[in-house]
């Protein structure tokens, strides 16, 4: 399957640690050095992705916002699509949205984690179409109960895309959305198992149309090993908290995540993580690094990148290189 081109080959995700009160002013600056698209993320207990990318879209004219990604359990499906129809309605043309299993370990936390996770996501993705397209729900069977829901705002044509990691997720995703968003640490081998994936599940409904845009880690400097180290305190936690997946597996790390799990500190995981890590689960080091690197995901098969911001204090400057070094080399 090939995946959908996306306009925007590059394009920035607003990080869970950044603070809100900095939204308005990071959308305004990427609007202002031509940054067509951001991401907002949803890692739980941090930003809401439905906020944000209220904020963010309400502070500018024309950046378009994807958010990513909202659990499917999270949420009754209703409020969900009702969320999405009030923002997508507000400004037309301007929102993707991204709903996932959600990481187990923040699920668990909330008592919300499912006996079929597969299940519940395609239920909450097909009930969320209905409700957009202005049917009416009435369900007593499955995850989430409905009696006569309609919504008074809808929007028919709104591109739902999943984020999801393991094979069987993949292949649900290629059946019944219209994208997939890749995890921060997908490596241009993951990427190409991940393509094989969602090509055998969207074979089996016939779909054509599928984005596959993939998040990164990002740190640029004239030091490579500044730009590495920003991205090890960021990844650390992530490993903590997801494990074993098939991000590390196909890389043959399982047995090393294992491990650094075990140490259950991320500041410890960051520093037992091996150097060659970095360079396969994040965009870093100086711009021509970033380039390369980046060049080296969409080869695999990725539509779009969306580069996270590792640097926290130095987002302005990361932007502005972004912009100048970076940008030029994917229009």
């Amino acid at each position: 399957m090939k995946f959908t081109p996306m306009e925007n080959q590059v394009s920035v995700l607003i990080a869970p640690y950044t603070p809100p009160g900095k939204l308005i002013g990071l959308a305004r600056y990427m609007e202002e050095l031509n940054i067509p698209e951001v991401w907002a993320a949803e890692d739980y207990f941090e930003l809401s992705g439905f906020a944000s990318a209220s904020i963010i879209l309400g502070a500018t004219r024309n950046l378009h916002c994807g958010i990513g990604i909202v659990s499917a359990v999270a949420r009754h499906p209703a409020v969900t699509a009702m969320d999405i129809a009030t923002i997508a309605n507000a400004f037309p043309g301007r929102l993707t949205v991204g709903i996932g299993h959600g990481v187990p370990f923040w699920v668990k936390q909330m008592g919300l984690y499912p006996k079929s996770p597969l299940k519940v996501l395609r239920e909450v993705v097909t009930n969320i179409r209905a409700l957009l397209k202005g049917e009416v729900l009435t369900q007593r069977e499955g995850h989430f109960f409905f009696d006569n829901v309609k919504l008074t705002h809808i929007c028919p044509d709104m591109d739902i895309v999943t984020g999801v990691v393991g094979e069987k997720s993949l292949q649900l995703s290629g059946e019944i959305a219209d994208g997939t968003l890749a995890s921060v640490m997908a490596s241009p081998e993951y990427v190409r198992y991940a393509n094989e994936q969602i090509s055998i599940g969207a074979e089996k409904t016939g779909r054509t149309k599928h984005i596959f845009p993939v998040l990164a880690t990002f740190a640029v400097d004239p030091d490579p090993e500044v730009a590495h180290n920003a991205a090890r305190n960021i990844i650390a936690p992530y490993i903590l908290a997801a494990g074993k997946t098939p991000l590390t597996g196909c890389l043959g790390y399982d047995d090393k995540v294992a491990e650094l799990q075990a140490l259950g500190d991320p500041q410890k995981i960051a520093l037992a993580m091996p150097k060659e890590w970095i360079h396969k689960l994040a965009v870093t080091g100086t711009p021509e690094d970033c380039v390369a690197k980046i060049r080296a995901l969409l080869d695999a098969g990725a539509s779009q990148v969306a580069l996270s911001l590792a640097l926290a204090d130095r987002m302005e400057e990361q932007l502005q290189v972004l912009s100048r070094d970076i940008l030029p080399h994917f229009t």
